[in-house]
This record gives structure tokens, C-alpha cells and sequence, in this order.
């Protein structure tokens, strides 16, 4: 009998704990905590074609992370949203997908914020904290759903380097970063990464070349993000247009008047109408910026951290001053420039949701050069990437706005001895210098043509030349062939 009734008094004593779980309303509500605000985000994309800009493109898709820091503010990466056409939110423990649209992006610096249309199921989270820099060696939490499951996933990592370094995403931008030695997975991406209950940076890459390597955005960079946007849109970063040079040569520090006390750094270049144009001069001895002195590798002193000296203008806006002290001829001279974005500069970054520009005229595809461009077609042509690169450095843009390419030959009776001429840049038409592509487009689509049009490329041994009837009677049929639903794009 003893054997018996202990099981059966262990069923009795047994069954209602069962009921707690079993029954939702005796059941304690969990604690909401700081996993409970960070969020999956799912993307279908569609990625704008190139090569036949007139296309919509191809769809695909992927997963991010996101977390809550306002009212119906979700930060991420902008990356995880590029080229977004849908954006679903899904909270930690639920399967219900919400729809969110982004309403805030900078490809500059990898950010962006979302809002979802229903806030109700997200009302009772808390907002994330912000923390400040955390210090080297100490350790933190990268929190997102990366690959390898559905499921929150938090790896703890050491802050092993802070630095200036490239950003990915864009191509052309470096800002501030936070290494650490804990992986930062697909997936991961703009999850946030926090010590003590605070945020301290947006998870957003990895290094491919070593292992349990990630990068953070720290939250300087994201400080400014969420100030820019304030006033309801996007400025962009703004940029000094100096280039440098260290100066750890004994002899060039004498040939240039300076002591042997490590202090100073030297302008090689101040690009054609930027701020410092005018105000700073090639061979220059830049000694301190903002008050914060230079040492001869062109870093400065920021908190008891050793940054480019460029962190200074990274902390700015447009119509924000920056001071400079600086050596001319061994004289100390001061100055100050007003900031201002470039734009010009940003022929050099990737494009995200804008739709490609070109002109088609009698299956010949021109479109303006920028880094989109380039990285499809990988341009051979020496005159071509020389005036990519020096776009910028030389001063092309002040005299092009557009450096406008041929791309394509589409196949016809017209245009079956003009493949030869794939891959140039336009120089003249009838011997008018194009600088943009809608001057382009104007002149080969003008009503009253002249008998010939005579293209001309920069550095081409010999002119293309078309008969303007032939063309015009040409182009419809050229169109309906290869399907081009409109023949230009031009802004």
C-alpha cells in the first residue's frame, strides 16, 4: 500500500503547480526586460538595375534587428532597409508580423529609424537607455537574431579597439567605430549592443579576415543621427575637403621649420571649392583643430582617446564653425571656416532606392558615372577612371556635372559598327562640350537635327557619327525590340 499512495500523493501535490502553467490567468506575468524592446525585422527588397536602368529590378530579401527608443522609434541599420518595399516588425516571443515603413535613413553613417502602423502591441516596452563610450576591456552584449536560429540571440565580447574606419555600407565613409572581440553575424545588424543596461552602439559589420571580429556605431555616431533628424530630415555629414600627410620624417620636419616634437601634420590637398578653399593651402602645417592639438600622425586627443582629427567635423552640422591653427612659411596664422555638405563627393558612394538616370537614343544607352555605374561595369577605359578619380581632387565636377558614359549598344541594323564605342565618356556633340546628361539628351533628341550628329569620346582616336533620319526612324524600332518601356530618366 505504501508503494502506492506515494505516487498517488505525489500526483495530488503535482497537479497544481501544472495548473499555474497551464492556466494563463493564474500564471505570473513575466518581467519586461531590455530583450523584450529589441526587435526582428523583416525585408523584401527590390534592387534597381544598371544595366538596363529601364527594368525595375530584382526582388530578394533579408532579416535585421531593430530596438525601441521612442515613441514609435525603431533603430536599425540602414542597411538592413536599403531598398526596402515592405518592412515587417515582429516582437521577441510573438509570431504576429507588423507592418513599418522607414522614415529616416542615412546610408552615410549605416543608420535609420522605423515606425510600425499599429504602436498598441508595443506600447508597454521600454525605451532603450543610452549609454556613453565604454571603456577598452570592458565587456558587452550584442543582442539581434542572427543566423543560425529564429530565436533572440545575446554573445557577450570585450571592446578590444575604438577607431576610425571605413563603413561599408556606403563605400566612401569613415567614422568612428568600436571593435569587439564577439562576432557580428547576417542578422545581427542593428541590434544594439549594451553594458549595464544601456545601450553603448548599433551592431552593423565584421571583419571577414579574422575571427569573433565586430564592429559597433558608437553612439557619438548615433547621437548625431537622431539630432539631424530632428527638424524632420536627413542633412548628411559635413567634410573639410583637406587631404593630409604625416609628418614622422626628421628631415621633412626641418625642411618645414618644425621641432622634433612629434606636433603637426601637412595639407597635400584642399579640394576646389570646399570650405577650406581659400582659407588653407598645400604645404600648410595643420597644428590644431577646434583647439584639440595634432600630433604628426593627424590624431587628436578626444576623452583620453587617440582619433583622426577629423572626429571633430564628424560631431558637426551644416553652419557649424571649426577653428584651425596653422603654419605658412614657419608663421602661425588662425582661421575659421563655416561647415556645409558636399555633394559633389558623393559621386564616390553607393545608391540606395534611387532610381538610375539614363537617355536611349536609337539603341545607344548613355548614363552618368558614379560609383553604382562603375561597380557594374567594371570600366577599363584609362580616360574614364582618370576622371573618376580626380572627379573630385582636380576639380572635374566645377566643369562636369555629369561625366556621361556610352553603356550599351542594343543590336540593330543603325548600330552593328558602334560596339567599339562602349565604355567611353562623351566629350562633344557637334562640338559642343557635354557636361551633363540632360544637356546630352536635349541635343540628340532636338525636332530640328542637323543632317549629322558627330559624338566625340575623351581620348577616342575617331568621332561616331550617325544620320539623323536614319536614327530618328530607327530609335521607335530599336525601343519595341529590346523592350524599353521610356527613353530617358533624367533626374
Amino acid at each position: 500500500m505504501r508503494f502506492f499512495l506515494l505516487p498517488a500523493l505525489l500526483v495530488i501535490l503535482i497537479l497544481p503547480s501544472l495548473g499555474q502553467f497551464l492556466d494563463p490567468a493564474a500564471a505570473p506575468a513575466a518581467p519586461v526586460t531590455v530583450y523584450d524592446s529589441v526587435v526582428r525585422i523583416e525585408v523584401s527588397t527590390q534592387t534597381l538595375d544598371y544595366r538596363t536602368p529601364w527594368n525595375s529590378g530584382r526582388f530578394s530579401g533579408g532579416i535585421g534587428t531593430g530596438f525601441l527608443i521612442g515613441q514609435n522609434r525603431f533603430l536599425t541599420n540602414a542597411h538592413v532597409v536599403s531598398d526596402a518595399r515592405r518592412v515587417l516588425i515582429t516582437k521577441r516571443g510573438s509570431s504576429q508580423k507588423h507592418p513599418a515603413r522607414v522614415i529616416h535613413i542615412a546610408h552615410d553613417c549605416d543608420l535609420a529609424l522605423l515606425e510600425v502602423e499599429q504602436f498598441a502591441p508595443f506600447s508597454q516596452l521600454p525605451h532603450l537607455e543610452f549609454g556613453g563610450m565604454p571603456k577598452l576591456e570592458s565587456e558587452v552584449s550584442a543582442i539581434g537574431y542572427p543566423v543560425g536560429g529564429d530565436r533572440l540571440s545575446v554573445t557577450r565580447g570585450v571592446v578590444s579597439r575604438i577607431d576610425f574606419r571605413p563603413y561599408s555600407h556606403s563605400r566612401a565613409d569613415s567614422h568612428l567605430v568600436i571593435q569587439i572581440d564577439a562576432a557580428i553575424n547576417p542578422g545581427n545588424s542593428g541590434g544594439p549592443v549594451v553594458q549595464d543596461g544601456k545601450v553603448m552602439g548599433v551592431a552593423f559589420q565584421g571583419l571577414t579576415q579574422a575571427d569573433n571580429t565586430g564592429y559597433i556605431i558608437p553612439m557619438p555616431v548615433v547621437s548625431r543621427f537622431l539630432k539631424d533628424v530632428e527638424d524632420g530630415e536627413y542633412d548628411h555629414y559635413v567634410d573639410i575637403g583637406v587631404s593630409t600627410f604625416p609628418l614622422f620624417n626628421p628631415a621633412m620636419r626641418k625642411a618645414y621649420q618644425l621641432e622634433a616634437d612629434g606636433k603637426g601634420v601637412l595639407v597635400t590637398r584642399v579640394v576646389p571649392e570646399s570650405q577650406c578653399d581659400g582659407v588653407l593651402e598645400r604645404g600648410d602645417i595643420l597644428l590644431s583643430i577646434d583647439g584639440h592639438g595634432i600630433d604628426s600622425a593627424g590624431n587628436i586627443n578626444v576623452s583620453g582617446e587617440f582619433l583622426d582629427m577629423n572626429e571633430v567635423v564628424e560631431r558637426k552640422f551644416a553652419g557649424d564653425e571649426v577653428a584651425f591653427t596653422f603654419l605658412r612659411t614657419g608663421k602661425k596664422k588662425d582661421a575659421k571656416v563655416t561647415l556645409k555638405a558636399f555633394e559633389a563627393s558623393r559621386i564616390y558612394a553607393m545608391k540606395y532606392g534611387v532610381t538610375p538616370r539614363f537617355s536611349v537614343y536609337s539603341g545607344l544607352v548613355f548614363q552618368p558615372l558614379d560609383f553604382n555605374l562603375f561597380a557594374t561595369y567594371k570600366f577599363k577605359n584609362r580616360n574614364l577612371r582618370k576622371l573618376y578619380e580626380e572627379y573630385i581632387a582636380e576639380g572635374v565636377f566645377e566643369k562636369r556635372k555629369d561625366i556621361v558614359v556610352l553603356t550599351r549598344v542594343e543590336s540593330d541594323q543603325l548600330t552593328s559598327h558602334m560596339s567599339g564605342f562602349t565604355g567611353m565618356v562623351v566629350e562633344k556633340v557637334n562640338d559642343v562640350e557635354i557636361v551633363s546628361l540632360k544637356q546630352l539628351h536635349d541635343i540628340l533628341h532636338q525636332k530640328n537635327a542637323p543632317e549629322f550628329l558627330k559624338i566625340e569620346f575623351d581620348g577616342g582616336s575617331r568621332p561616331l557619327v550617325i544620320p539623323s533620319v536614319d536614327a530618328a526612324k530607327a530609335h521607335p524600332r530599336i525601343m519595341a525590340q529590346v523592350g524599353i518601356s521610356r527613353e530617358a530618366q533624367l533626374d
